[in-house]
């Protein structure tokens, strides 16, 4: 599709919304719909291959529908990842149009935290009469409204004098040819990037600390190489955990279920024995390790720990916390490996 035709197509999608802007807003009309009637055939117009017409594995389509899971009412995965050769470029949100962008943060703060965890700089929110794109290159705050880190909102009105824009950024050709990271470098302090790998560095430094104060205080008996092997397999365990439930291996919620009540680390080592069954590898082979089975931790710092990880402490800047089905691969074993070169 040339560019004079997709203008023409956008054009004819503001028309077919006009016509029926009264039952689109109401709450009849639905998200599916919404990304059927609109969205799609919108990132169509710019050139992106949404039915995977060309046939590419599933790794190397332009544009993949997120399966969408939902957990305590809230999903999990963005709708749409659009890629060039495998590697994204940026996430799309959609919402109904009864859903308003402009004021609403919810939506904001959910697609700017999909994007943070995917590393991604940029992404897009928009239920096709509203068109908002984030900075997404830090974690969000609950406290921020939706004007946050907003770098553009575009209503659908004001779609044709904002074509050679949307076209020239957004469109697939663009895209390849880098214009995502043009875009991003000319809009964001990109010095004050927080991005994922860096916080979940952090983020285990800090866990390391607790775990290993709480079980020198409590367990005087342990060596510090002891110390040190009981932190950092418990550590691992609980993140294996973690990506195993946010990939679906594992049951949601399962980590959390642990600091319910009674004696956290117990309940989360029991666990672990399970886990041992289950995966029969190395980083639970309890005949080997006779040290944890037998040490004692604080509930809080066990608790800490899990509802950190979650993103549900009070003391936490966001709800969210690390999403694993998200996170590349590469960025995860990025932060591990900066994380294991230090005692």
């Amino acid at each position: 599709m040339t560019k004079d035709e997709a203008r023409a197509r956008i054009k004819m999608l503001m028309d077919k919304f006009s016509a029926q802007k009264d039952y689109d807003k109401s709450t009849h009309y639905n998200e599916t719909q919404t990304r059927q009637d609109f969205i799609n055939p919108f990132f169509s117009a710019l050139g992106w291959d949404l039915d995977n017409s060309k046939e590419q594995l599933e790794t190397y389509r332009d544009v993949r529908h997120e399966d969408k899971i939902k957990v305590n009412g809230h999903t999990k995965a963005p709708d749409y990842s659009f890629n060039i050769n495998g590697k994204r470029k940026f996430f799309v949100e959609a919402k109904k149009p009864s859903v308003s962008i402009r004021e609403n943060p919810a939506p904001a703060l959910q697609v700017r935290n999909y994007a943070w965890n995917g590393g991604l700089s940029i992404s897009i929110l928009t239920d096709f009469e509203e068109f908002a794109i984030y900075d997404c290159t830090r974690k969000p705050k609950t406290v921020e409204n939706a004007n946050a880190k907003r770098l553009k909102y575009i209503y659908y009105t004001d779609y044709l004098g904002e074509f050679d824009f949307i076209w020239d950024t957004f469109g697939f050709e663009s895209v390849a040819n880098g214009s995502i990271e043009k875009y991003a470098k000319n809009k964001i302090n990109l010095k004050k990037a927080e991005p994922v790998d860096k916080e979940f560095l952090r983020t285990l430094e800090k866990w390391r600390e607790y775990l290993a104060v709480s079980i020198a205080l409590n367990n005087k008996k342990l060596e510090e190489e002891e110390i040190n092997f009981a932190v950092q397999q418990t550590i691992d365990r609980i993140v294996f955990l973690k990506v195993c439930e946010d990939r679906k291996i594992e049951n949601e919620n399962n980590l959390l279920k642990t600091i319910h009540s009674g004696n956290y680390y117990w309940n989360l080592y029991s666990y672990f024995q399970t886990a041992d069954q289950k995966y029969n590898s190395g980083l639970f082979d309890f005949k080997k390790d006779t040290i944890t089975k037998n040490i004692v931790v604080e509930n809080k710092i066990i608790k800490t720990i899990i509802t950190e990880l979650y993103g549900k402490s009070r003391e936490a800047e966001a709800d969210f916390g690390f999403n694993f089905a998200i996170i590349p691969v590469e960025i995860l074993g990025f932060a591990y490996e900066q994380f294991l070169g230090n005692f």
